[in-house]
């Protein structure tokens, strides 16, 4: 008997204890329960080398390095690039005739290997998007890879003729909306235009990226000429194109121009942009093969200090 009630003695002591252990530990408050998982504990917000994280550990903000905008009709990624973290966006683009104008991704490629290594050129308020290869299929083409390629992988020139359209044998810099034409010229040859304006996936992602992102300028590389073009589409040159001319041109050397007149040109990107009221300038590189690129950093530079705040 004497043993009975000593057991049941030591069972109340043994609950009796744990009921204070689990007060004083546990009061059921929701927050307790919640700061016993730490808030920096990264698998709650996963992140990327691609996307990174800023700010305090309480607010986190995921920003993104790069994205995919698109994909050619091969089926290749079109791929955005992205430096800095401000609100005023500019936006580079380079090879929209793929491996025809190669000299043009490198020199965007240029462009992301100085932003890159020098990241605190980006002024605070200003985030720099490069497009390096709109036209992935025609790089193919020409030196047999959609991504970095060196000058020496490159055919003779004449040989990279065909890298110029896309997988459909359209031009993409005339398949845009400013006086489109299913027939387009380059120089004294006729050209394919698309079925419409947009018809080509490639030339859709840019609409799509612009006017998602609503960036404050862009300029496309080109050649060859040697030259920066303002741009338009039968409503004058804005006030703000005619800025991005001018800094671009003093800063680089190369001469400013209103307007391409060398030709007829229709479904032009810049002019499209123009017509959708983005200022926007075509930055044509003197020949085929030379990026130029202290011409160009020059000009970039110009640009980054002019949207500063």
């Amino acid at each position: 008997m004497n043993k009975l009630i000593i057991a049941g003695i030591v069972i109340i002591l043994i609950a009796v204890g744990g009921y204070f252990y689990f007060a004083n530990n546990y009061s059921g408050d929701p927050e307790m329960v919640r700061n016993d998982v730490s808030t920096t504990d990264t698998s709650l917000s996963p992140t990327t080398e691609s996307q990174p994280t800023i700010g305090t550990t309480s607010q986190k903000q995921t920003v993104k390095t790069q994205t995919v905008i698109g994909k050619s009709v091969e089926g290749r990624d079109i791929v955005a690039y992205h430096y800095g973290t401000g609100g005023t966006e500019l936006l580079f683009v380079g090879g929209i005739h793929g491996g025809y104008e190669w000299n043009t991704i490198l020199v965007a490629y240029e462009a992301m290997d100085y932003l890159k290594a020098n990241p605190t050129v980006v002024p605070k308020n200003v985030r720099v998007t490069i497009i390096p290869v709109l036209n992935p299929d025609g790089l193919n083409k020409v030196v047999g890879t959609a991504g970095r390629f060196t000058a020496a992988q490159v055919p003779s020139t004449e040989k990279t003729v065909p890298g110029r359209f896309n997988a459909n044998t359209v031009d993409l810099n005339r398949n845009f909306d400013c006086d489109w034409q299913a027939v387009g010229t380059w120089q004294d040859k006729k050209v394919d235009g698309g079925s419409a304006a947009f018809s080509e996936p490639e030339s859709m992602a840019v609409k799509n990226y612009v006017e998602s992102a609503k960036p404050k300028a862009v300029v496309v590389w080109y050649s060859a000429v040697g030259g920066v073009f303002s741009s338009s589409c039968h409503n004058g040159v804005l006030p703000e194109t005619n800025t991005l001319t001018n800094t671009f041109a003093k800063a680089s050397g190369y001469r400013a121009y209103e307007e391409f007149n060398f030709y007829e040109i229709t479904g032009d990107m810049v002019n499209w942009l123009a017509k959708s009221k983005v200022p926007a300038i075509s930055v044509l590189l003197t020949n085929h093969t030379d990026t130029e690129w202290t011409k160009n950093k020059a000009g970039i530079d110009a640009l980054l200090g002019y949207y500063a705040k």
